[in-house]
């Protein structure tokens, strides 16, 4: 499938090479720090559901299976590990909100997709996804990650550990100021990272432009991937403010109801880094400029019309998968302090979860392993 997007091509990428990592003397002390806490969270909100949810990210609102479809007649760049070749593969789609626990819509947070590609033969994984055959993109909606290592990402944890057993009455009263505060941020042509940690706008989720804000080898490059509405439909919502009321779960049913009756298209694409000084690979606070390094469209993920959150499905994707950015071939490896960070920490979370909730963790092989 041909890349319908023209796109300007540089060639002066920064060549992949493991000397574009460089570690701090005390990261592994950070990372252990970091997921001993991030455990901690688990084993808090297990306390008191008598179930174990993810650290983060834990509410899912959206199921949903399709296929990525990689184009073909992509410049030479662009032609990199699972995107090398044109080709078509399963993928799987989990939209969900950011806390570890399962909070009314309401108090309103930034959004994730998890993507999982089903159905990679033959390629090198890295060494703790040998044997498998999936690749894993775990995204948000914002292109910063907002702190520029683990050591300031445990720091966020440690206060989420902190406000864990605030009550819901709390979280709505500053989820609520927080929104109000960001919608006049907005209306005056800002907006405030900070203020949609606490209270992010309540708009469709389907309509976010998600990314990984931190970057992974890209085969020959170093990279950033975003998935993007492309479909008329998805860019009808982007934006579009949902009506929460006293639905608990306005935003998954919003997906359904979309679901029941319509197909959509988004459209994955790749920043390549050009200027390790300007696109640093271990200082993930530092946004990669649009201007030095377009993103371009490699592959669309078309999902038909289907049902995006039967109860099947949601014991399938929430309590037997896990969504990991070290489910990775070795062309993309994620880099990083951030990402060697939640390589430990991600790990350590799947494994409480699924052992304290009874579950064996399951890695598909085909997309028909995945319920209706």
């Amino acid at each position: 499938m041909s890349n319908p997007t023209t796109a300007t091509v540089f060639q002066n990428f920064v060549p992949y090479d493991t000397s574009v990592e460089v570690k701090k003397p005390d990261e592994e002390q950070v990372f252990d720090e970091l997921a001993a806490t991030m455990r901690k969270i688990s084993e808090i909100f297990n306390d008191r559901a008598r179930n174990a949810y993810r650290s983060v990210h834990a509410k899912s609102h959206g199921l949903l299976k399709g296929v990525l479809q990689v184009y073909d007649e992509l410049p030479q760049p662009y032609r990199q590990g699972l995107f090398a070749e044109p080709g078509d593969y399963g993928v799987l789609l989990r939209f969900s909100t950011n806390p570890g626990d399962i909070l009314p819509d309401s108090i309103s947070t930034p959004r994730g997709l998890a993507v999982k590609v089903v159905g990679i033969e033959d390629a090198e994984m890295v060494p703790e996804h040998a044997g498998q055959t999936t690749q894993d993109f775990v995204l948000v909606n914002g292109r910063v990650f907002g702190v520029p290592d683990a050591a300031g990402f445990l720091k966020q944890v440690q206060l989420l550990v902190k406000h864990a057993g605030d009550s819901q009455s709390l979280k709505q009263f500053v989820s609520s100021v927080a929104q109000a505060a960001e919608s006049t941020v907005e209306a005056f042509g800002g907006e405030s990272a900070l203020l949609k940690q606490f209270g992010h706008p309540e708009t469709n989720l389907l309509g976010e432009t998600y990314s990984s804000q931190l970057p992974l080898r890209y085969g020959s490059y170093i990279a950033k991937i975003s998935v993007e509405p492309a479909s008329e439909n998805l860019r009808e919502v982007t934006g579009q403010h949902v009506e929460i009321g006293d639905n608990y779960s306005a935003l998954r049913d919003t997906v359904v109801n979309f679901f029941k009756s319509q197909a959509a298209t988004w459209e994955v694409r790749v920043q390549l880094c050009m200027d390790l000084s300007k696109m640093p690979v271990e200082d993930a606070s530092v946004e990669w400029s649009e201007k030095e390094s377009p993103y371009v469209a490699v592959a669309r993920i078309v999902v038909p019309a289907q049902e995006a959150y039967s109860a099947a499905r949601r014991v399938y994707f929430d309590e037997l998968l896990s969504f990991n950015p070290w489910h990775a071939m070795a062309d993309h490896q994620p880099l990083g302090n951030v990402m060697r960070a939640r390589r430990k920490a991600y790990a350590a979370s799947s494994k409480y979860r699924h052992s304290m909730n009874g579950r064996e963790m399951v890695e598909p092989k085909t997309i028909d392993e995945v319920p209706d």
